[in-house]
C-alpha cells in the first residue's frame, strides 16, 4: 500500500471521528473528506486516489436515484392518508400496553418493508401520543418500540432501507455479483423481524422507563374552539364516539354535538355518529391539526368549500387579530372574512375557553387567535399588514386527500409487484409509481420535490466517492487483509468480523455512510479468502440497518428521543440485546442461504 492508501485511511478516520463527535453536519463532514481526496488527486496527479469525474459518479448511481424516488412514493401515501388508513383498524382495537404495542408495531414493520421508515415513524408519532393518552399508558414504552419496529421491517426487502439499495447497486455494478431480487432479503430479514417483535413485546415493560412527564404531555395553553362535520356516507357514520377514536384525543375534548338543530352537550362514548353531525371540540393546535386530517370529517364552515384554490394547494395558518383589524366587533360571517382575506376560519382561540355558537357567529376581539385554511401566499400577503399582530404557517398542515387513498394504495402494490418481476428494475418501478402519484394528483410535483430528503442523498453520494477512493488507493485491500489475519483466514469468522465492525461503526455515524465505507473492506476480505462476496454484502445490509443501541445510530431513533423523554442509557439497555439478537440470527442464516 502506497502513500495514497495511508492518506485515504487518515481522511476516512478523520471523517469517522467527525461524524461520531458531531463536529459538524454529516453532509459537511463527508463533503470535506471528498474534497480533500479530489484535491490531493488533482495536485499530485496520482491515479490511485479519486478524480473529480469519479467522485461525481456516486451522485448519479441508480441506487441513489431509487432512494430519492421512494421518498416521493412515501410522501404520496402520507399525503393521501393511505398509511393511516392501513393501520387504523389494528390500532383501534387496542385495550392495554400489549395490545397497543401489537396493533402499532405490526403495521409499522409491514409498511417499513416497502417504504422509507423515516416518514412512517413521523406519521405514527401522533398515533403513539393518542394511544398513550387514550389508554393511560406511558408513551416511553411505545415510542422506542415504534422506531425499532420500523428498523426491523426495513431489513425484509431490498427497498426496505436506502442502505439495502445502495449496497446492492455497488455489489452488482462493480463486483460481478448478481443483483438481489425484491424479496431475497426476506430469508434473513423476516426471522430477525419476527424474533425482534417478540423481544419488543416481552422486554419493553422491564427495560423501558415509565416517564409520563415527557415533552408530549406539556400542552399548549391556547385552547381552540373548532367545528367539524361528519361526512355523509363517510367511514365514521354509524360508529360510536369511542370506536371513531374521538373520545380521548390528546389535548382535545368533544364539547358537544349538534344534530338536526338539537344540542347534545354531554356526549357519552357510546353515542353513535350520524351523517352531517356537527361536532364542537376544544383543544390545542397540534390536535386540531390532527383532527383536520382525520378521514370522515371536514370543517363545518361552508367558507372552506368556497375558497378559490383547490384544497390540495392549501395549508393552515395562525393569525392573531389586531386592534386595527376592520372586523373587530363584527362576526366572522357578517364581516365576510372569506371574501376579504381569501381564507376560511376553522377554529378560534380566546383565553383558553370554549366559545359558544357556530364559528361564523363568533364576534372577533383583539387578541383572538384564528386558525385559517388558506393558500400559503396568505402568510406573505398579511405578514406586514396591520390587520393581524402575528401571522405564521402551521408546519405539515396541508389537508390530506382522503379521496385519493384508494388510488395511492394500488399504486404502491403495483410498484412492489413490478419490482418483484425479473424484467423490471426497482428504479423503473419506483419511477413509474412516483409519476403515477403525480399524474393522478395524489400529490403535486412541487410537493414531490420538497419531500425528497436531499441531505440523505448528499450523504450517500459523498460516501460513495470516499468508498471508491478506499478501493482505488489499496486501503480497503490492506484493511481486508488485516481482518483476514485476525480471523486466521476462516470465512465465517471474517463474516462475523465484518458484521461486528459495520454494526459498531453504524452506532457512531449514519447507517448509509457506515455501510458504504465498510463495503470495499468487506469485498477485499472476500476476495482475499477466495469466497463469494454476496454473504458479506448481505451482512453489511443487515448490520448497517440493525442499529438499536444509540440514538444517533439511526434517524428514527433520534426522532423519538425527545417525545419519549429518553436518555442515552435507555437505548443501550433496551437496544443492545436486540443488536445481539439480530447479529446472531444473521450469522446463522446468511451462510446457509448464500454459501461462502
Amino acid at each position: 500500500m502506497g502513500w495514497e492508501g495511508w492518506l485515504t485511511i487518515l481522511i476516512v478516520l478523520s471523517v469517522l471521528g467527525g461524524l461520531a463527535t458531531g463536529l459538524a453536519s454529516p453532509v459537511g463532514i463527508l463533503f470535506t473528506g471528498l474534497a480533500l481526496l479530489v484535491t490531493a488527486s488533482a495536485v499530485t496527479g496520482s491515479e490511485q486516489l479519486l478524480d473529480a469525474a469519479t467522485a461525481a459518479e456516486g451522485f448519479g448511481s441508480s441506487g441513489l436515484i431509487t432512494v430519492g424516488l421512494l421518498f416521493v412514493v412515501a410522501s404520496g401515501l402520507t399525503r393521501t392518508g393511505a398509511i393511516a388508513m392501513i393501520a387504523e383498524p389494528l390500532i383501534a382495537r387496542s385495550r392495554g400496553l400489549r395490545s397497543a404495542q401489537l396493533g402499532l408495531l405490526t403495521p409499522v414493520a409491514a409498511l417499513s418493508a416497502f417504504l422509507n421508515n423515516t416518514p412512517i415513524v413521523a406519521v405514527f408519532l401522533p398515533v403513539v401520543d393518542d394511544l398513550a393518552r387514550r389508554l393511560q399508558l406511558p408513551a416511553s414504552r411505545l415510542y422506542l418500540p415504534l422506531s425499532y419496529a420500523a428498523i426491523l421491517g426495513g431489513t425484509c426487502t431490498l427497498i426496505g432501507t436506502s442502505t439495502n439499495l445502495i449496497i446492492n447497486d455497488l455489489a452488482s455494478a462493480g463486483r460481478g455479483m448478481e443483483g438481489l431480487g425484491l424479496f431475497d432479503l426476506a430469508w434473513v430479514g423476516v426471522p430477525i423481524t419476527l424474533v425482534g417483535l417478540v423481544y419488543l413485546l416481552t422486554a419493553s415493560p422491564w427495560l423501558l422507563p415509565d416517564r409520563r412527564d415527557s415533552a408530549a404531555d406539556r400542552l399548549d395553553p391556547r385552547q381552540y374552539t373548532v367545528e367539524v362535520e361528519v361526512i355523509r356516507d363517510g367511514p365514521l357514520v354509524g360508529k360510536s364516539i369511542k370506536d371513531a377514536g374521538l373520545r380521548h384525543l390528546p389535548g382535545l375534548f368533544l364539547a358537544e354535538i349538534e344534530r338536526e338543530g338539537q344540542l347534545i352537550p354531554a356526549v357519552g362514548p357510546s353515542e353513535r355518529l350520524r351523517a352531517s353531525d356537527r361536532l364542537v371540540f376544544v383543544g390545542v393546535l397540534e390536535s386540531v391539526v390532527d383532527l383536520h386530517k382525520m378521514r370522515g370529517l371536514r370543517p363545518a364552515t361552508r367558507a372552506v368549500e368556497d375558497l378559490n384554490e383547490p384544497r390540495r394547494e392549501r395549508c393552515l395558518v395562525e393569525a392573531v387579530v389586531s386592534e386595527a383589524c376592520p372586523l373587530v366587533g363584527r362576526s366572522i360571517r357578517a364581516g365576510r372574512f372569506r371574501e376579504r382575506y381569501q381564507a376560511a376560519v376553522i377554529a378560534v382561540a380566546r383565553g383558553g375557553r370554549q366559545l359558544p355558537g357556530k364559528i361564523g357567529d363568533i364576534v372577533l376581539r383583539p387578541g383572538d387567535t384564528l386558525l385559517l385554511e388558506t393558500h400559503p401566499s396568505f402568510v406573505d400577503r398579511q405578514r406586514d399588514a396591520r390587520d393581524f399582530y402575528l401571522v405564521s404557517g402551521v408546519e405539515d398542515s396541508a389537508p390530506p386527500q382522503h379521496d385519493k387513498a384508494w388510488l395511492a394504495i394500488p399504486i404502491l402494490a403495483a410498484m412492489v409487484a413490478l419490482a418483484a418481476t425479473p424484467w423490471m428494475s426497482m428504479l423503473n418501478a419506483a419511477l413509474l409509481a412516483a409519476m403515477a402519484l403525480v399524474v393522478t394528483r395524489c400529490m403535486q410535483l412541487g410537493e414531490a420535490i420538497r419531500n425528497v430528503n436531499w441531505n440523505v442523498l448528499l450523504v450517500i453520494g459523498a460516501a460513495l466517492g470516499i468508498g471508491q477512493a478506499m478501493d482505488n488507493s489499496g486501503a480497503a485491500a490492506a484493511i481486508g487483509g488485516q481482518v483476514m489475519a485476525l480471523t486466521d483466514g476462516r470465512p465465517l469468522l471474517a463474516l462475523a468480523a465484518i458484521y461486528l465492525l459495520t454494526m459498531v461503526t453504524t452506532e457512531m455515524i449514519t447507517n448509509n455512510a457506515a455501510a458504504v465505507l465498510m463495503f470495499p473492506i468487506a469485498m477485499a476480505a472476500a476476495e482475499s479468502l477466495g469466497v463469494s462476496a454476496t454473504p458479506f454484502a448481505i451482512a453489511i445490509m443487515i448490520a448497517a440497518s440493525a442499529a438499536f443501541a444509540t440514538p444517533i445510530g439511526y434517524q428514527t431513533n433520534l426522532m423519538v428521543f425527545g417525545p419519549g423523554g429518553y436518555r442515552f442509557g435507555d437505548y443501550v439497555r433496551f437496544g443492545l440485546p436486540l443488536n445481539l439478537i439480530a447479529m446472531t440470527l444473521a450469522l446463522l442464516i446468511i451462510p446457509r442461504v448464500w454459501p461462502l
